[in-house]
């Protein structure tokens, strides 16, 4: 297994590092000192799971679980505080190790993981996200710094060449991803209407038709929204469900 270790304490990542070193089936080894560096490492590290501390500045373990990209790496929290695990094991967390643990206890978290990975391996499908629910928030890199968007509050979505804008009552971030992976990471929350476009249902208020069977889509907010008639069926299959 791949695994990357994430915390942002030095002392707290060389303990966990060597105590890696002495397991067998470990194929490589690297360091996050919080996560926003966790995630800018996903793409070139590819971990298969992630060792990851709760409390960080910036980012917490929390919010870092919940905003992992797809394909997402299996997760066991390392905490210093107990209070945390009910909300760890929501987030569909392998394990949850309590500082101080000792070596066969971080040998047991590996053999969940073990297990877990090979499930995958197996064919087992893995969740949209790593808390196995739909993404709640998004980051997104704005002039060097990481921006936080609740999913809840972006109201539809609309690529941009290799972005996809997040339009939201509070401006419209560029996210760099995919249409078709970002609505998988969201789950059933949005619907696409269009080649370059999709919407939250809820956000819907008017549809006004068009030729040929396309259509435009007044939301909420008054922006018009695009919807072609190769999407229009699966959207007022939404629209009523909603």
């Amino acid at each position: 297994m791949r695994i990357l270790i994430v915390d942002d304490e030095r002392p707290a990542r060389e303990r966990l590092r060597r105590m890696l070193t002495l397991e067998a089936g470990i194929e490589a080894i690297a360091e996050a000192a919080d996560g926003i560096e966790a995630l800018r490492m996903l793409p070139g590290f590819r971990p298969d799971a992630l060792l990851l501390d709760v409390e960080m500045p910036e980012l917490s373990g929390i919010n870092l679980a919940a905003s992992l990209p797809l394909p997402s790496p299996l997760v066991v929290f390392v905490t210093a505080y107990d209070e945390y695990a009910l909300r760890a094991f929501d987030a569909n967390a392998v394990d949850y190790l309590l500082k101080p643990f000792d070596q066969a206890r971080l040998r047991r978290a590996l053999e969940r993981l073990r297990g877990r990975h090979a499930l995958q391996g197996l064919g087992a499908a893995r969740p949209p996200t790593s808390s196995g629910l739909p993404a709640r928030q998004l980051l997104v890199t704005e002039r060097g710094a990481t921006r936080v968007v609740q999913v809840a509050d972006i109201e539809w979505l609309e690529t941009a060449d290799n972005y996809v804008v997040l339009h939201t009552a509070r401006g419209a971030p560029l996210l760099r991803q995919t249409l078709s992976a970002l609505l998988e990471q969201l789950g059933s929350g949005f619907v696409r209407c269009h080649r370059r476009a999709a919407v939250r249902p809820d956000a819907v208020e008017r549809i006004v038709p068009l030729d040929k069977g396309d259509c435009e889509l007044v939301l909420r907010s008054g922006a018009q929204v695009a919807c072609s008639r190769q999407y229009r069926g699966a959207l007022m299959a939404a629209l009523q469900a909603a």
